[in-house]
């Protein structure tokens, strides 16, 4: 029997997924999980740099011309509910340890005035049902929908910090660190990518707060909001081999993971993006080392990017000058760590150099869960810098679980992107490496099922882009996974 009936290609059609994309879907599923092959991890001279003091004046200079000139935006992902936030809440260990800690350090939360406002709505005081231990009232007010509804609520709309009587979620501290890093007069340019049922809470926060961070930074804002596209939407593989289905029949389709946010930035207009994740975001008070470092990223890749684009005109310009051909594989091999073409003309060249170009931060690994940076061997026996997640990489086999535990460096999602130069843009989705997406298995309904997650935005989404890695002091990189990261000395006043 075909895989898709024409109710199913319709369907496809109206979801705005190819037949074919389909089709390519349905065969990865069948075949399963295809594993990246390190080579060896990154490390401090060997595919991670370091930018000692002299390189980081010129590089400031680059950013702060940038900035002026409206060259820089901010892309920040924030469509994550903050569900898994509150886990440690709703499914206690053992003797409720969690919770216990959680009462005795209420009052460091950042929510603790909107909460207590909002259990006296209901005539209660929040330290008189602190002390009485009564749980399940706090945490209804807490995470349930007549209360604060943290738990659906997205993380960019929690409160992440408060000084004194000004509370602020990761969002609005997103704005005020942009406005922070292109510096006054300047305009600060942010998108956000959103759930679409979040939208309008984002749009009422964000005139809420636009008026009194303009005045107080002396910035204007240019915010825009974008939602996942259905066409990122991926199938799903049913135990007898065929597409997953619903119980009317028609295909089950899922959202694709963070990789499909790659089509929201081929759309974005814009030339040099910054990223970094929503709940990656320190009080103003401890935003320099954030503010100094991303600068230096996307001073770098303006440094990076200006290079390429000479040695490209070069070539165009002189095909036959030995001189731009040598120029351009030393550029390939020892600055963007890209092995030159095996037949170096100026054809070969263009088509090596004219791509993508990103810088990216990566820390020490203390131990957090994702991926890292590494040089990756591809079928022909090339290597590339890659950023590889765990769940790529064939753990059953002893090599590749060694090398995967012997990274030294971690990935904090705080890169410079450019998505082309002057104008000029690249077709973002020619460099996606398809086969770096995530087959896992899952039981629904007590029968085993095959899904699939799009090539990650910053793995194999980018595989086919310039990558430079480059460390930076842990310091930069304080994320909340859990409600008690909250109470982290970074998160703090």
């Amino acid at each position: 029997m075909p895989d898709f009936t024409p109710a199913d290609l319709a369907q496809l059609a109206a979801h705005g997924i190819p037949a074919a994309e389909a089709g390519r879907q349905l065969a990865q599923l069948r075949r399963g999980q295809a594993w990246t092959t390190l080579a060896r991890p990154c490390t401090p001279g060997d595919g991670i740099r370091t930018l000692a003091a002299d390189r980081q004046p010129p590089l400031l200079q680059r950013f702060a011309a940038a900035a002026a000139a409206g060259r820089i935006t901010r892309f920040v992902p924030a469509s994550g509910a903050a569900t898994r936030m509150f886990q440690p809440l709703q499914a206690p260990a053992g003797d409720g340890r969690e919770l216990r800690h959680f009462l005795a350090e209420l009052e460091r939360f950042p929510f603790y005035p909107d909460l207590a406002a909002i259990l006296a709505r209901s005539g209660d005081q929040l330290e008189d049902v602190r002390r009485a231990g009564d749980l399940p009232t706090l945490l209804a007010a807490l995470l349930e929908p007549h209360g604060l509804d943290y738990a659906r609520l997205p993380k960019g709309l929690l409160a992440f910090h408060r000084a004194g009587a000004e509370v602020r979620t990761a969002f609005v501290e997103h704005l005020a660190e942009a406005a922070q890093l292109v510096g006054a007069g300047n305009q600060a340019r942010l998108h956000f990518t959103v759930s679409p049922e979040h939208r309008p809470l984002f749009d009422r926060h964000l005139e809420d707060w636009r008026d009194a961070l303009e005045r107080r930074h002396a910035t204007a804002f240019s915010v825009t909001f974008s939602v996942q596209q259905p066409a990122t939407d991926t199938l799903a593989l049913a135990g007898d081999g065929q597409p997953l289905r619903d119980p009317d029949g028609r295909l089950l389709l899922r959202p694709g993971g963070h990789g499909a946010l790659l089509a929201n930035l081929a759309d974005l207009e814009a030339e040099v993006v910054l990223i970094r994740n929503i709940d990656n975001v320190v009080p103003a008070a401890r935003q320099g080392d954030n503010l100094l470092w991303d600068r230096l990223l996307a001073g770098l890749l303006l440094e990076l990017v200006d290079r390429q684009q000479a040695l490209l005109e070069r070539l165009r310009r002189e095909p036959a000058a030995d001189a731009a051909r040598q120029d351009a594989v030393a550029f390939l091999r020892d600055e963007l760590g890209t092995e030159p073409p095996v037949v170096p003309d100026a054809a070969a060249l263009i088509a090596s150099l004219d791509r993508p170009l990103r810088v990216c931060g990566m820390v020490r690994n203390s131990g957090e869960p994702g991926g890292g940076p590494f040089w990756v061997r591809r079928g022909d026996g090339a290597v590339s810098r890659q950023i590889v997640e765990a769940s790529q990489v064939d753990r059953s086999d002893p090599e590749q679980a060694a090398l995967l535990a012997a990274a030294t460096h971690f990935n904090p999602v705080d890169m410079a992107c450019s998505l082309g130069p002057g104008g000029g843009r690249h077709d973002l989705a020619r460099f996606v490496d398809h086969a770096a997406a995530i087959v896992t298995t899952k039981v629904q309904n007590g029968q085993p099922i095959r899904i699939l997650e799009r090539p990650g935005l910053w793995n194999g989404a980018m595989a086919g882009w310039h990558t430079v890695f480059v460390e930076l002091p842990a310091s930069t990189f304080n994320p909340v996974k859990t409600v008690f990261d909250l109470l982290r000395p970074a998160h703090q006043p």
